[in-house]
């Protein structure tokens, strides 16, 4: 069984078909930028050209950058302000004319390891970290997801972690791998004394460079760059998008 899956981030809009037997994308993504300003029916639009370009009709999973609840976002730390409220779930199904779910864009990433990949029969506490424009998080306690946690807006030395953390703040501030790593295993650590993880999962654009950083993250719990790499919001958001049809 194959659902097509999209990805929205800060700086871009990617998608592909996902087969649910393996997990794995079922054809090459397609990738467009994010429009900016990011508001909701220009970012809509795109997601339609993405679905267009998979002559696509079947059920869609949207991984969004907000806290998602009944498919509204009530959130929007990397896109505008006007999504706040917004019913995304309603908007993408009228603008591809397919039957859409949204979830919170970090919440898919770790389904997709959780079922697939790093996190795969883990039990304990497992936590998904997504680096990009921003810091999502997904945190599992035996398998089960707590959603929308958002730890990425953690206050750590009284600035937002992800404004200090974040892939965008190391190539805004020209910063070395050391540097960065070092101000991201500051934050790991918090994260580590609020949920005491067994497992914690990096995702995102950055974990591609996994050999760059991860030596310089010292932490109790082990660490381990996502499976998937940056394609776990893709697959996550299909899986969600399964669930629907059951």
């Amino acid at each position: 069984m194959q659902i097509l899956g999209i990805d929205i981030g800060g700086s871009g809009i990617k998608g592909a078909p996902v087969d649910l037997a393996s997990g794995s994308l079922a054809a090459e993504r397609y990738r467009l930028p994010t429009p900016s300003p990011a508001r909701p029916e220009p970012v809509a639009a795109v997601v339609a050209e993405v679905v267009k370009s998979f002559d696509w009709h079947g059920p869609v999973g949207v991984g969004f950058p907000a806290v998602v609840q009944g498919g509204v976002t009530r959130s929007a730390a990397n896109i505008h302000k006007k999504w706040i409220g917004a019913n995304a779930q309603e908007l993408f199904a009228e603008a591809t004319g397919c039957p859409v779910m949204v979830i919170n864009d970090a919440d898919a990433a770790g389904l997709a390891e959780m079922t697939y990949g790093a996190g795969r029969e883990r039990m304990g506490v497992v936590l998904m970290v997504t680096i990009g424009t921003g810091l999502g998080t997904a945190l599992f306690t035996d398998g089960r997801l707590v959603p929308n946690t958002e730890l990425g807006h953690i206050e750590i030395g009284g600035e937002d972690a992800e404004w200090r953390a974040s892939d965008a703040a190391r190539k805004r501030e020209k910063l070395s791998w050391k540097k960065w790593g070092q101000r991201f295993n500051r934050y790991l650590g918090t994260l580590e004394k609020l949920f005491s993880p067994d497992l914690i999962i990096l995702g995102g654009g950055v974990v591609k460079q996994h050999d760059e950083f991860l030596h310089y993250l010292k932490l109790n719990a082990e660490i381990v760059p996502a499976a998937a790499l940056n394609e776990a919001g893709i697959i996550g958001a299909a899986l969600a998008a399964s669930k629907m049809l059951a």
